[in-house]
């Protein structure tokens, strides 16, 4: 909404996380004089200790109250100077979205209404889309039954976020994360039942997919029509097995676009999306995995390629769309040196079925590798350290 007591550049509110996305957008901002005002309540969230945060502000956490989340959000929104929100976790989209009528009453809006939202957070609603935008996907059923035991499958959550407007038992201040991918093989022996139990509501049974290539199709939309793109190829996630990126390169590739595209365009998107894909052995399809209805964790590289995603939302979020010139240079990588940690930290001790584990010299050797070719990083920056050395902290803490 168009604010006439605005002046000068204004303020966005950004929520704290630990991924780099939040650090992305208050870099990505603050260099271009836009007043960051970073929202936690975890006060050893890296934004805070960015030079580029002009406020930090302690509210509630949703995972704890949602309702009272929403609610300091739509204080913040209320003040004559900020613009807008940037979504960087499900829970803020989620919200963002359910409440968006609240939201439209003071600042801008761009994200999807919840109606469009529930089609990517509902994975069942989600590949029926893909289907009828005949964009390829693993196999997928509710899990009720035991598939197939010749075949190799996953079970995952119907939903990437548990709240009431998916599951019946949760109160509206209720905001779930749901448990992680499993294996098959890892839910032997568990019936149907346990598993429900265990994931809090029915979740799927999807095919496995054998491959190693991972990859990421970006994008901004207005409305339906695709603002501004980006694609990413992940190397390494946070585990062997995959996960969060920890090193990736930009790449160009016509048929990830086209699929990427045709999704979006089915669910007439609004906002951020981030498409994973992964790419078939077999047959060189890309298969859809989830749609991010936000900010992505790898946000830093994609701004480094040259796709500046956090200013040309803010663009949108000011009505100059008109403004955004986007593109980026394929062919580069970039690390999170948390995530290499990590990735290394599962390779000395994890075994996860159906994966093969590679050896630890060979590890070492292939991240030092490309840390040398590829020296670019999430966190690190020099002219603001401060980020980097408390992700590192955490990342100690968390392996310990």
């Amino acid at each position: 909404m168009d604010n006439p007591t605005w002046a000068g550049n204004g303020s966005v509110v950004v929520p704290g996380i630990s991924a780099p996305s939040t650090v992305a957008c208050v870099r990505s901002l603050g260099r271009r004089g836009i007043r960051t005002i970073v929202v936690s309540s975890d006060e050893t969230t890296p934004a805070f200790q960015s030079k580029y945060c002009d406020e930090a502000v302690r509210v509630p956490s949703p995972h704890d109250d949602l309702v009272a989340y929403k609610d300091a959000l739509r204080s913040l929104a209320m003040r004559p100077d900020v613009r807008t929100i940037i979504p960087v976790r499900e829970p803020d989209v989620y919200v963002l979205s359910k409440y968006r009528d609240e939201f439209a009453e003071y600042v801008r809006t761009p994200w999807p209404t919840f109606e469009t939202l529930a089609r990517a957070q509902d994975r069942m609603r989600l590949f029926d889309a893909a289907e009828t935008a005949g964009v390829a996907a693993p196999e997928t059923a509710l899990f009720t039954t035991a598939p197939d035991q010749e075949r190799k499958w996953i079970v995952k959550p119907r939903y990437t976020i548990l709240g009431d407007e998916y599951v019946e038992e949760y109160t509206p201040e209720t905001c779930v994360s749901p448990p992680s991918t499993r294996y098959l093989e890892s839910c032997h022996g568990a019936t149907a039942e346990d598993v429900h139990v265990e994931m809090k509501h029915v979740p799927l049974v999807q095919e496995y997919v054998s491959t190693t290539e991972e990859y990421g199709f970006f994008a901004l939309y207005d409305e339906g029509k695709p603002l501004a793109t980006f694609q990413h190829r992940q190397r390494r996630g946070y585990s062997y097995a995959g996960g969060p990126s920890a090193f990736r390169e930009s790449v160009d590739i016509p048929a990830l676009e086209e699929s990427g595209l045709a999704l979006l365009d089915e669910l007439d998107w609004h906002g951020l999306a981030m498409v994973e894909f992964l790419r078939d052995e077999e047959t060189g399809e890309f298969k859809l995995m989830e749609v991010n209805p936000r900010f992505w964790s790898s946000l830093p590289f994609s701004v480094q390629t040259g796709a500046d995603f956090p200013y040309y939302y803010w663009l949108l979020a000011n009505g100059q769309r008109d403004r955004i010139d986007h593109s980026y240079r394929p062919g580069i990588g970039g690390h999170l040196l948390r995530g290499e940690l990590l990735y290394l930290h599962s390779v000395l001790t994890k075994e996860i079925e159906l994966v093969e584990k590679p050896s630890i010299s060979d590890a070492v050797s292939t991240v030092a590798r490309s840390l040398y070719d590829q020296p670019r990083f999430d966190y690190l920056s020099r002219d603001d350290l401060r980020p980097f050395v408390r992700d590192l902290m955490n990342t100690f803490s968390e392996i310990r």
